[in-house]
């Protein structure tokens, strides 16, 4: 175990976690006097919202996941570590990581946590098996073998029936990720895999969207969902409202609609159905008497984003759990800005009692639906369509790290919306059964502890 000492240092600041909220603190603390030290259980700041772009072809990893390392190299204040965060002690203000067989202590003066939230089963973890969420580079290069690993063993098999199932696609939970991702299957078997085989014909697959609730985007209005749903209609994709998901196999899935379960025969499901906090915010709370977590897992924080006691522990992103502040970027990138701020308010003498409460400015939210359509929603304002597609892009285009990234966002973009091909359509069978192997290695090495 390694022991990073504070001793002779400037004022520590310890962040957790590589995305928007954690990038956006390390960067808020580069001319400060102080010592920043980044740790993530991932070498790479991924830009989640385009993940599905990944998944379906259009953008490569490169241009959404860049290194954290290789972004903050300049910033000569900060060390990033890779590591996964499995202890933090709020009293002795240390946080412990672990990579392979190697544990780090690390001291803080101030801790940001922004560790971010994952897929939810609503306590059917075994669906994750059959049903890969989007949140990780893993679960977009996994769902990209799936989807056109469909379409090849369609094109190889001689029974009509699993062919049927081989081109069933079915995307659960309508969200923003649900529905970009459900049009953008849609769009890849009638545009691009377009006459790309001799057996089957991809314009014949049948892509299925399933929500729970009565509409699609529901936190977006019943104005903004209903004009999403009837471009996923037009474009052929079959919504499924009221419909619960209540089995997930190899073969398909069990829903429950009108009061009746029946199956839904498919080879690729995609979860985008709910999200759970990182279990840090429990391990937090739990050490903060009178903190709590709510039912997803996230911190209920104080109006300054610390938790109860610990004024130096601000809790920021989809950890935190502020009324009005959705899980977005923007929330974890104001909260990262307030932070910051914070922190070096604090260095200059200022006093926490003397904090302003954290106000969060909403800037709105958009959502894909296919090209040259989306919907957006800024304040009062509701509009949909190219306008909003376009709205879409740029403020992609403004978040992504990076000048290179950008131009070939913009190129990639050029050529799967303006004609019909996407540039990485490549798959290998690791991709797709590495999450088994994983899985096998694990229970192994349990095996072996256990023993």
């Amino acid at each position: 175990m390694t022991v990073d000492n504070n001793a002779g240092r400037r004022h520590r600041v310890v962040i957790i976690g590589s995305g928007f909220g954690g990038l956006f603190a390390a960067k808020g603390l580069k001319r400060a006097d102080v010592d920043v030290t980044l740790i993530a259980k991932t070498t790479h700041h991924l830009f989640q919202p385009l993940l599905y772009q990944v998944a379906t072809g259009i953008l490569s990893v490169g241009e959404i996941a860049p290194a954290t390392r290789i972004i903050l190299r300049k910033q000569r204040n900060t060390q990033v570590l890779l590591g996964d965060v499995v202890g933090i002690d709020l009293e002795k203000k240390t946080v412990t990581s672990k990579l392979l067989d190697w544990e780090r202590v690390t001291t803080y003066d101030s801790l940001i946590v922004a560790a971010g939230a994952q897929q939810s089963y609503f306590g059917n973890d075994h669906f994750e098996a059959f049903a890969p969420g989007m949140k990780t580079v893993d679960d977009a290069l996994e769902l990209r073998g799936r989807i056109l690993g469909a379409f090849e063993a369609a094109e190889v098999t001689t029974s009509e029936e699993e062919r049927k199932r081989r081109l069933t696609f079915v995307v659960v939970g309508a969200g923003p990720t649900g529905v970009e991702v459900v049009g953008q299957i849609a769009e890849l078997a009638d545009r691009t895999l377009k006459g790309a085989f001799r057996s089957i014909d991809p314009t014949h697959a049948r892509v299925i969207l399933i929500e729970a609730a009565s509409a699609v985007l529901p936190p977006m209005g019943p104005k903004l969902g209903l004009k999403a749903q009837r471009r996923l209609e037009k474009m052929g994709v079959e919504v499924k409202l009221n419909t619960m998901v209540t089995d997930v196999d190899y073969m398909g899935l069990t829903v429950k609609e009108d009061g009746e379960e029946h199956r839904i025969e498919c080879a690729v499901k995609v979860w985008s159905a709910g999200v759970q906090a990182s279990p840090l915010g429990k391990l937090i709370a739990d050490q903060s008497d009178g903190t709590e977590v709510d039912r997803a897992g996230r911190v209920v924080v104080e109006p300054d984003l610390t938790v109860k006691g610990h004024p130096n522990v601000f809790v920021i992103g989809d950890l935190m759990s502020v009324p009005g502040v959705p899980g977005m970027a923007q929330g974890a990138i104001q909260g990262a800005v307030y932070a910051t701020k914070q922190i070096k308010a604090e260095l200059k003498g200022a006093q926490p009692a003397d904090r302003k409460p954290f106000k969060y400015f909403n800037k709105g939210s958009m959502a894909t639906v296919s090209r040259f359509s989306a919907v957006c929603q800024i304040g009062k304002i509701e509009f949909g369509g190219f306008l909003a597609w376009l709205a879409w892009l740029g403020l992609h285009l403004y978040y992504l790290v990076g000048s290179r990234n950008r131009i070939v966002a913009v190129y990639s973009w050029f050529i799967t919306f303006l004609g019909r091909g996407r540039g990485q359509l490549a798959i290998t069978e690791r991709w797709v059964f590495a999450r088994r192997a994983l899985e096998q290695s694990r229970d192994q090495s349990a095996q072996k502890s256990i023993g």
